[in-house]
């Protein structure tokens, strides 16, 4: 696909995509994966509670400076085990220009759970 004429989709389709904020309560070291990442836990509120994911996020992110961080992830792809560990969302990010993964997300605080729109 040409990066730089997007295939169109229809509002519907863009509709059923569940992208939501979440505060991170807890993110660590995921050693066993193939790829270096970290494991997160974040909470997207009331309805959705707590999911948890794996991300490759080492270029610029450590885990202790994750937690508290509100982080944009879409949460209706159903799980996926990566290294024996359930992914339950995916956390959205950007590559930067070495392909190094920059998180989206709010620039203000704004309540857990919150839709894209």
């Amino acid at each position: 696909m040409d990066e730089t004429r997007p295939q169109q989709i229809g509002w519907d389709d863009f509709a059923r995509v569940e992208i939501r904020v979440g505060t991170v309560v807890d993110a660590q070291a995921f050693p066993e994966a193939r790829k270096p990442s970290i494991k997160l836990w974040v909470d997207f509120g009331p309805g959705i509670g707590t999911k948890q994911t794996s991300a490759q996020l080492t270029v610029h992110y450590k885990p202790d400076a994750l937690i508290g961080r509100q982080v944009a992830g879409v949460v209706n792809f159903p799980p996926k085990r990566i290294a024996g560990f359930e992914s339950q969302f995916l956390v959205l990010g950007f590559p930067d220009e070495e392909g190094g993964v920059v998180l989206v997300r709010p620039d203000f605080l704004v309540p857990n759970g919150g839709r894209l729109f």
